[in-house]
């Protein structure tokens, strides 16, 4: 039985290593968006695709975008057909479009999947190929354009991220592709573009940002550095999510959120994730579960999985401590509390979920990449306890 009142934070061994380079400038304040066509000229920006989404489109940010854009003298050509877990299928049709307007820049407004196809039409546009191409990390040989990132959520990080979560458009395998040339050069983040989010979109993706900071923090790759990322995104997160669910115009709660997600995928770039990242995405890909809801409810059960290892309880506990709470016990509460209050464990429960494909969802979650950064080893056996646990 693990122990989960402990009081006192222990000290958590680490390797204290670590070499940072930030790649990505951030622009933060409300407002802030206003900026991006002096951003861009000094880029050295001449004709810029907006990549975007029609809700996005039509919330007006993508038009304002523009106006100032061309207001520092710039052409701008727009692709506002992503999608939701763009696939290589989106990062074509976006691809077609730069070339056709002979582009020299590239930003990202919107969540993370208008991020995520920029960077992928980035990876094509300049080095050619296919996508498949770049799954994995530092594959792209020729230099890649200049990117902004405007997220218009507060929850996946990928402005502070060198990577583009893209799935194969056949086989639905979802590709982590990475390079350090794909980060953006600028991230703005403007709180007063989150407050046009869906109650949903607010709830799902500030409980993915709360996810990011809670795993980044015990990763096997963590380091003194994504440590201090980590821990003031989950101050940040905790303090803010429910009052961004129950006030939604707070654009002080909004900011803290926005932020706070920024910070934990700056922490995720330098530790990179773990097991609740890993069984959610079989959750999202057999019963089509948004991913922040699927991190979210397994969130609590890996947590307490992870405080058996001595080195991630003391860790928890250190986050437990600086919000108030006083023990792992205490700090997973918490995260239920919320999770009650984005409505996420009710409507899991109301889902007609086959549980004769928990094996199935085990070994799928223990086959994921993040897998192998989670701070107890774990299985495919685990994964279906876990899974137990949670779907009852």
């Amino acid at each position: 039985m693990v122990n989960l009142s402990a009081a006192t934070p222990m000290s958590a061994p680490f390797t204290p290593a670590f070499d940072y380079q930030p790649r990505t400038r951030i622009v933060f304040g409300a407002d802030a968006l206003e900026q991006v066509g002096v951003l861009a000229r000094d880029l050295g920006a001449r004709r810029v695709l907006l990549v975007t989404d029609k809700g996005i489109a039509a919330a007006g940010h993508p038009a304002r975008a523009t106006s100032f854009l061309e207001a520092a003298g710039m052409q701008v050509a727009v692709f506002d057909e992503v999608r939701e877990n763009p696939s290589t299928a989106d990062i074509d049709r976006c691809v077609a479009v730069a070339r056709e307007s002979g582009v020299d820049f590239l930003v990202g407004l919107g969540g993370g999947s208008s991020m995520d196809t920029a960077k992928g039409c980035n990876f094509l546009l300049t080095n050619g190929g296919r996508i498949q191409d770049y799954w994995g990390v530092n594959k792209a040989r020729s230099p890649m354009l200049p990117l902004i990132a405007i997220p218009t959520t507060a929850g996946t990080g990928s402005e502070c991220q060198s990577f583009a979560l893209i799935s194969d458009a056949d086989t639905h395998q979802k590709m982590a592709c990475g390079d350090e040339k794909a980060a953006a050069r600028v991230a703005i983040l403007d709180p007063l573009l989150t407050v046009s989010q869906p109650a949903r979109v607010t709830a799902c993706t500030g409980v993915d940002a709360l996810a990011h900071a809670l795993e980044t923090a015990v990763t096997k790759r963590r380091s003194p550095l994504s440590g201090l990322f980590a821990r003031e995104a989950f101050r940040l997160c905790v303090g803010a999510l429910e009052r961004v669910l129950s006030q939604p115009g707070d654009v002080e709660a909004r900011a803290s959120m926005q932020l706070g997600a920024a910070y934990a995928g700056t922490a995720i770039e330098n530790s990179m994730l773990g097991a609740a990242h890993s069984a959610a995405n079989p959750l999202t890909a057999h019963f089509g579960i948004v991913h922040g809801q699927a991190v979210g409810v397994m969130l609590p059960a890996v947590i307490r999985y992870n405080a058996a290892d001595p080195g991630a309880q003391a860790l928890y506990l250190e986050l437990a401590v600086q919000v108030g709470l006083g023990s792992v016990g205490a700090l997973v509460e918490r995260v239920e509390q919320l999770l009650d209050a984005a409505g996420m464990r009710k409507d899991l429960r109301a889902r007609a979920i086959d549980r004769s494909l928990v094996p199935v969802l085990a070994a799928e979650a223990a086959k994921q990449w993040t897998a192998g950064f989670n701070p107890r080893p774990i299985a495919a056996h685990d994964f279906e306890g876990l899974y137990a646990e949670v779907l009852g």
